[in-house]
């Protein structure tokens, strides 16, 4: 089986099977995903396979591209897929499966014949994506195909079973969603102390059985039990939350490893402001903190405590007394610190001595927006952090209007005066925005080919152009797998700038090759 390389951006690669069949491609993809997965070289990070790609994500200051392609060796003589065969129970329609009946009715069939016919077939786990743990199961009979919604649902319940063109698969959390719901499984999709976390992988075969509504209701209480299960943190905590502002959350390093579980990396988003902020206080670069965006927080101190606001400068104040960002702020039990707005730039983050603050969210879950009321504890000891982060404490040396690019990897997708405009258009940051990805307002971008791909993994960075041609700059808590062609990728040494943008902002992108990014990195 033949492959081709794609150049995605400074630690990417995107590995192509152009003269397989989709299944032949997607197989070929999970199979050297394990192989990295069981031998993985320093400098890999992650391996996501999509429909018919693989998506390897590394660190070229510890492993050059040719280097990993001598890695993958060839796809036919890898170990096939263990191939587990799981059963999933299910209730279909009702109020747990809204389209059922108007599927069932578009395909001619009663709702009853479309989900015998539906729970018939013997599905294939072809990749974990979209969300963690959500299983893209190919072997859909084809007289139940369906498009998604034209407009995705805000919140589709955890559980949900739904149809997405060619797929099924459930939602392990609920989630904004556009597939179609003919049931609801309660199945634990994504546990996060496993490992890995995802239940499902690459190359399992799942059936679905029909439980009757007793069974399904004592396996739901089941389900809500075992998602209700917390970790009790030992010792007293060291911040309250009088107030959260805008959007406030606790983040450090990115988290490498699980793409394949569809585990997407988070993280802060101006890494090099965490690493700065962190080491100014002694910690390690990596430690985690609070991310403040636009509007900061009224945090009352339960313990002493040593901290540091880096990233943009904002209004921030301790017991109504004024202070400056980049500088110690020696705050005692009882005392109030107020950060207001950030000038400059969208965010800041408050660092505190002592090895950081500890994530208030699981492996896993949506973004967790502290709110009135919670409670921050200290991270008892930091994990080792990831290697090759180290270059974004530098300062960005790009032009804060303007981020570099490495175009593609679906350049082909976009006519020539789509990328001229592209590449020559002012664009204006949405308020829209967060941190799954930063939506673009501005000349619409013109297309050569339809909008929608075999999903694929996805790298931070990349700008995705869905069909009305308005771009989105994904960001660290992005699906790790998407549908939408991308014109272009942010190269890593522009992702702060890209993190400091705040809405109403304007951008331009310029095109560089991939030496010129991974040079970048040390310039």
């Amino acid at each position: 089986m033949r492959w081709a390389l794609r150049e995605v951006v400074d630690g990417a690669l995107l590995v192509e099977f152009p003269d397989a069949s989709e299944e032949q491609a997607n197989s070929a993809a999970a199979a050297i995903a394990r192989k990295l997965e069981v031998n993985k070289p320093p400098g890999v990070h992650d391996a996501v396979p999509g429909a018919r790609t693989l998506l390897v994500l590394f660190d070229p200051g510890t492993l050059e591209r040719t280097r990993l392609s001598e890695l993958f060796g060839e796809p036919t003589t890898v170990a096939p897929a263990p191939g587990r065969t799981v059963t999933m129970p299910v209730r279909y329609g009702g109020a747990r499966g809204p389209d059922l009946d108007e599927l069932a009715r578009s395909a001619g069939m009663s709702p009853d014949e479309f989900a015998r016919l539906h729970r018939s077939a013997l599905y294939r786990v072809a990749f974990i994506g979209f969300a963690p743990g959500f299983p893209y199961l190919t072997g859909l009979p084809e007289p139940l195909h369906a498009p998604r919604l034209a407009s995705p649902r805000p919140r589709v319940p955890s559980g949900s079973l739904g149809i997405g063109g060619k797929y099924t698969g459930v939602y392990p959390s609920s989630t904004p969603g556009g597939w179609r719901l003919i049931g609801n499984s309660p199945f634990h999709l994504f546990s996060p102390a496993a490992n890995p976390p995802a239940t499902l992988a690459p190359g399992d075969r799942v059936r679905f059985e029909e439980v009757d509504e007793t069974q399904f209701s004592a396996l739901s209480k089941q389900l809500a039990s075992e998602r209700a299960a917390t970790v009790q943190r030992p010792g007293l905590p060291i911040v309250r939350v009088l107030s959260a502002g805008l959007c406030t959350s606790v983040q450090g390093a990115p988290v490498l490893g699980l793409a394949a579980s569809g585990v997407p990396s988070g993280g802060a988003m101006d890494i090099g402001s965490l690493w700065r902020g962190n080491r100014a206080v002694g910690n390690p670069g990596h430690a985690s903190a609070l991310e403040i965006t636009l509007l900061g927080p009224t945090l009352e101190l339960l313990q002493s405590a040593r901290l540091w606001i880096s990233g943009s400068t904002a209004d921030a104040a301790i017991n109504g007394r004024a202070i400056s960002v980049g500088e110690a702020i020696e705050a005692r039990a009882g005392d109030q610190l107020s950060i207001g707005s950030t000038r400059g730039g969208a965010r800041c983050y408050l660092c505190i001595e002592g090895g950081g603050f500890a994530n208030t969210a699981a492996l896993g879950e949506p973004l967790h927006r502290l709110e009135r009321g919670d409670k921050i504890w200290r991270e008892d000891s930091a994990a080792p952090g990831p290697a090759g982060f180290e270059y974004f404490a530098q300062a960005p040396t790009g032009s804060a209007g303007t981020l570099r690019v490495v175009l593609g990897p679906q350049a082909e997708h976009f006519s020539l005066a789509g990328k001229a405009v592209f590449l020559s258009g002012e664009y204006r940051v949405s308020a829209q925005s967060d941190r799954r990805g930063i939506r673009l307002e501005g000349p619409t971008i013109e297309l050569s080919a339809p909008a929608d791909i075999p999903p694929e993994g996805t790298a931070a960075g990349a700008i995705q152009v869905p069909a009305n041609g308005q771009p989105i700059v994904l960001g660290p808590d992005r699906p790790v797998t998407g549908g939408y062609a991308k014109i272009a990728t942010v190269i890593a040494a522009d992702l702060p700038l890209l993190a400091q943008a705040r809405p109403g902002a304007t951008l331009r992108f310029r095109q560089v090759s991939i030496a010129e990014a991974v040079a970048a990195r040390t310039s």
